[in-house]
């Protein structure tokens, strides 16, 4: 549980989500209303759909899913292309993310009840969502992949614009990644060491890694990188990418719990949006080396 001192972090991430994941949203429904309506509906329809079955699976609180709603719906058009195609869009890793993370949750889950590091029963509330894909969602966003476009730093024709969502991809693959090793990691491999001094430590602790749960977040990373590349026919670049900011988000994530949230200054809401970030911004010279 966070400290309580550090609640302020968990709203700060709501704040800075939510209001931007949330016009972006509407003004893509107002857009495809006029431009083609069955586009709208089919997004809107199916991120709501998924976010009724995280709720109904507990994966997340009612507050959770309507914020998963946001950002599911928010990646869905920013990866929408003409012919529309549902599972050609950003609902496919999403997708995959949600179905990784609740069954890594649910493993050895009475060991953890009985260590104390269950998740909560109800899911994830809506800071816990924008923590883990916040950064998926504004990254991905009109404004943020024109900014990125204009630069002419991180695209080619080779590539094609659709390699930008890599950025945001990336991301999804950190929150995949960061939870499946945490989760599995809590039950298989024994005893952690701490990232910083590799001293052993009990299962749970924040900064803690293991051979076996890194090596789970590592393949649950490829796995949404692989969903992902596939819906969205980003090739070899797409998938690499996304694949190595994953990765690189996993281990700077363990770092950040080792250092700042053990000594009580982040919280943990604010370490899985910041390994998210790191994630995204370790993408970005990739794609530009990618580019050239």
């Amino acid at each position: 549980m966070a400290p309580l001192k550090n609640v302020w972090q968990s709203k700060l991430v709501l704040l800075l989500v939510l209001p931007a994941a949330a016009s972006d949203v509407v003004l893509e429904v107002h857009w495809w209303v006029s431009q083609a309506t069955p586009v709208a509906i089919w997004t809107v329809g199916l991120s709501s759909l998924l976010g009724l079955i995280a709720w109904k699976m507990h994966s997340a609180t009612p507050g959770g899913a309507a914020t998963g709603i946001l950002i599911t719906a928010g990646m869905m058009f920013a990866s929408t292309t003409v012919p529309y195609w549902p599972w050609q869009t950003s609902l496919i890793p999403i997708f995959t993310l949600l179905i990784l993370t609740s069954i890594a949750t649910r493993v050895g889950r009475a060991e953890k009840q009985r260590m104390g590091t269950a998740e909560n029963r109800k899911g994830r509330t809506a800071s816990q969502v924008a923590a883990n894909l916040g950064i998926a969602a504004l990254t991905t966003t009109e404004m943020a992949q024109t900014l990125l476009l204009d630069t002419h730093r991180f695209t080619s024709a080779r590539l094609g614009p659709v390699v930008l969502l890599s950025v945001g991809l990336a991301a999804l693959c950190e929150a995949a990644a960061d939870t499946v090793s945490s989760e599995l990691g809590q039950v298989l491999g024994g005893r952690p060491r701490m990232i910083t001094t590799l001293r052993e430590t009990d299962p749970g602790t924040d900064g803690a890694i293991s051979v076996a749960g890194t090596l789970a977040g590592i393949a649950a990373a490829l796995l949404v990188a692989g969903a992902g590349t596939l819906a969205l026919e980003g090739g070899l670049t797409m998938l690499g990418v996304s694949f190595a900011g994953g990765v690189f988000g996993l281990f700077f994530d363990s770092l950040l719990g080792a250092t700042l949230e053990r000594s009580g200054w982040l919280n943990n809401d604010a370490v899985n949006f910041l390994s998210t970030l790191s994630a995204s911004v370790f993408a970005l010279p990739l794609l530009a080396l990618a580019a050239r």
